[in-house]
C-alpha cells in the first residue's frame, strides 16, 4: 500500500472523531457512572476502558489495574469518565440537557436520573444524579414558548416553570395558551 492510501485512510478514520468530548472527573466511580448512564439512555454503549499502570503512582495514587478512564456514548455523543480522585467535585455550573418529546419521556429520564440523587437540587427541570452530575430534563417545546415574541405568553410560561421541580408539559402549555 502506498503512502497516499495510508494517509487517506487515516484522514477518513480521524474525520469520524468527535471534536469536543465532555470529560467527567469522578473520585473512583467512573466505570459505575458510565454503566449507570448507559442503562438510562437506550441508544448508548461503553467504549474503551483504560487502567492505571505502575507509572505515576506517586502523583495519582491509584493502584495498578484500577480503572483510569471509560469512554462511552449516549445518543451518538461521546463522553469520557476519569477516576481522578477526590480533587474536584461537580457543580451546577455545567449540566447536560435532555430534550424530551412527551411527558412520558420526561418522566422516565427524571425518575431514572434523579434516583438516589440530591432532592434539594431539583428545581425548574434541573436535577442532580447520584454522582453529583447536573441534568436539565426539559420538553422540546419549552424553548419555543419561552422565546415567543409575545412577552406576556413567554413570561407566563417562565412563571409556571419557576414553580416546578420536574417540568409538566401540560401545565406549561396551559400557561402559554392562557387568554
Amino acid at each position: 500500500m502506498n503512502e497516499s492510501k495510508i494517509s487517506k485512510a487515516g484522514e477518513e478514520e480521524l474525520s469520524h472523531i468527535q471534536k469536543i468530548t465532555p470529560f467527567l472527573w469522578f473520585d473512583n466511580q467512573a466505570e459505575q457512572a458510565a454503566n449507570f448512564y448507559i442503562s438510562v439512555f437506550k441508544n448508548s454503549k461503553i467504549g474503551q476502558v483504560t487502567r492505571y499502570g505502575k507509572e505515576g503512582y506517586e502523583i495519582h495514587g491509584m493502584e495498578e489495574g484500577t480503572v483510569m478512564t471509560v469512554d462511552f456514548d449516549i445518543e451518538n455523543q461521546k463522553f469520557m469518565a476519569l477516576n481522578g480522585g477526590p480533587v474536584f467535585k461537580f457543580n451546577e455550573a455545567i449540566s447536560f440537557q435532555v430534550l424530551c418529546d412527551t411527558q412520558e419521556e420526561l418522566d422516565y429520564y427524571w425518575e431514572k436520573l434523579s434516583e438516589d440523587g440530591n432532592k434539594n437540587a431539583q428545581q425548574c427541570g434541573w436535577l442532580k444524579d447520584k454522582y453529583g452530575v447536573s441534568w436539565q430534563i426539559v420538553p422540546k417545546v419549552l424553548s419555543k414558548m419561552i422565546q415567543d415574541k409575545d412577552q406576556i405568553k413567554s413570561q407566563r410560561v417562565m412563571k409556571a416553570m419557576l414553580q416546578m421541580q420536574k417540568l409538566d408539559i401540560q401545565t406549561l402549555i396551559q400557561a402559554y395558551e392562557k387568554t
